[in-house]
């Protein structure tokens, strides 16, 4: 692994990034009638896509921004600029990585397909409720503005195709509201927030969330790790594998997730029984299985869109051996446009033959790989398995997903290999998906499964009355 080139610049990522945060600090004060910093701001991100398709577009709708007279179209033309410019440090930082790691990636995004025209009306409803806050900014957010994507939600809930946008909504509305009033913030999640405003901006616009191109694949699913994303009233597992075509094609890397609501008591270990009845396949990744697929519905940015009835657990498949002989052949998938992101990056990779370095003040693990330091990212080790920040430190092997944040790469370990009396022991986040015989484990399950049952009988009670 070329650890060099995760550590060396990036041409032309700074400038990107400078541009991108220019617009986001103005839409902390709000866009209504931009302080001549921000105005400064919007000329600075029209500047950096001067030489794109939309510069002509850009300009003029930066140039109406800064004189307080911005219509919906600006407002989706400055969305558009700010996500491209951030496609674009996604590719750069993908490109690198890959090249780090000598893989090779699908040249062609994924196509949309064209599926049920969604209600106009609705977008437009939501397109509206986004400038609003836009005009006000963060600072300027009370509850009565945020209040105002509660109908716009309610509405598009039962439309499918408007279902991805509605979830946006209402999650960013939430959070929103729960730090209103803007002017007393003290911290605002400047990124964040600008994140999400462009991305539901963005899919305001008709068509722009079409359904990805689905193939149906056949073959052997070898899973790697298992990556467990947990916030308090939801949880996500996402297993990344490579997948063996039967008809003798490359080798593939893909992912299938599974995501759950969930209590907030329902935590560590429990969890695996909120999402394990909806996947077979965690049953096989704790079990350390793989599994045959067939006709299963894949899509074109390598997402499986799990089917049971699709799948029979396979022969045997250690993690660390498909790490070492399938992983280096797999072919990573293209990513579609919308979801070019420096957060979204995350790369499979295996790590041998390092040092370990541990921060005595507080902790904090990096591997120091061919000469170079790559910080270890232990803060998103889950507490549903056995993996744990001691055990990445004291490991001799890891398989992870390479990650960029806070401008440097770093790993998000998944699995590790120890010496225990002299022989390899693998230790991974999903070693519990299928079930468990660990103490600790079954504590947790106990645990969960009681506070589930009380928790049923209360919703029980309050049905009947």
């Amino acid at each position: 692994m070329r650890t060099e080139l995760l550590t060396g610049p990036v041409d032309g990522l700074d400038e990107a990034l400078a541009a991108v945060d220019g617009f986001d600090e103005a839409l902390v004060a709000g866009l209504l009638r931009p302080a001549p910093a921000h105005a400064a701001g919007l000329a600075a991100l029209a500047d950096a896509v001067a030489g794109s398709p939309l510069a002509a577009r850009l300009a003029e709708a930066a140039e109406r921004t800064a004189a307080g007279a911005a219509g919906e179209d600006d407002f989706v033309a400055l969305a558009a600029a700010r996500t491209a410019l951030l496609g674009s440090v996604h590719d750069a930082l993908v490109a690198r990585a890959e090249e780090a790691v000598g893989r090779n990636r699908a040249e062609e995004a994924p196509g949309a397909v064209a599926g049920v025209e969604p209600a106009v009306n609705l977008l437009a409803a939501a397109r509206s409720w986004l400038c609003d806050l836009a005009r006000a900014g963060w600072q300027g957010i009370d509850h009565e503005l945020v209040g105002g994507a509660a109908p716009v939600v309610s509405a598009m809930l039962p439309e499918l195709s408007l279902r991805r946008l509605a979830t946006l909504l209402d999650g960013f509305a939430a959070e929103l509201a729960a730090s209103c009033p803007g002017a007393t913030l003290e911290r605002v999640p400047v990124r964040r927030w600008a994140d999400l405003w462009s991305r539901a901006m963005l899919l305001t616009v008709p068509g722009a969330s079409g359904s990805a191109d689905v193939t149906e694949v056949t073959g052997r699913l070898l899973p790697l790790g298992v990556d467990v994303q947990e916030h308090a009233t939801a949880v996500q597992a996402q297993v990344h594998a490579v997948f063996e075509p039967a008809d003798g094609g490359p080798a593939r890397l893909v992912r299938a997730g599974v995501s759950a609501p969930k209590p907030d008591t329902v935590v560590g270990a429990g969890l695996w029984q909120l999402l394990r009845p909806h996947m077979s396949l965690l049953t096989a990744v704790g079990e350390g299985r793989a599994m045959e697929v067939d006709a299963m519905p894949l899509t074109g940015e390598g997402d499986l869109m799990w089917d049971d009835g699709r799948a029979r657990s396979g022969e045997p498949a250690d993690i660390f051996t498909t790490a070492r002989v399938a992983l280096p052949a797999a072919v990573a998938c293209a990513t579609a446009p919308l979801d070019r992101h420096p957060a979204r990056i995350a790369v499979p990779v295996l790590l041998e033959g390092y040092a370990v370095d541990t921060a005595e003040d507080d902790g904090t693990v990096a591997f120091q790989v061919a000469g170079e330091r790559l910080a270890v990212d232990t803060g998103r080790v889950p507490a549903a398995g056995p993996l744990t920040p001691d055990a990445v430190a004291g490991s001799g092997a890891c398989f992870g997903l390479l990650r960029w944040n806070a401008g440097e790469f770093l790993i998000q370990p998944l699995a590790v290999e120890r010496t225990v009396r002299k022989k390899p022991v693998a230790v991974h986040a999903g070693a519990w998906a299928g079930g468990t015989t660990d103490k600790a484990g079954v504590r947790a399950e106990k645990a969960a499964t009681d506070a589930v049952t009380v928790l049923r009988e209360r919703a029980g009670r309050l049905l009947r009355k």
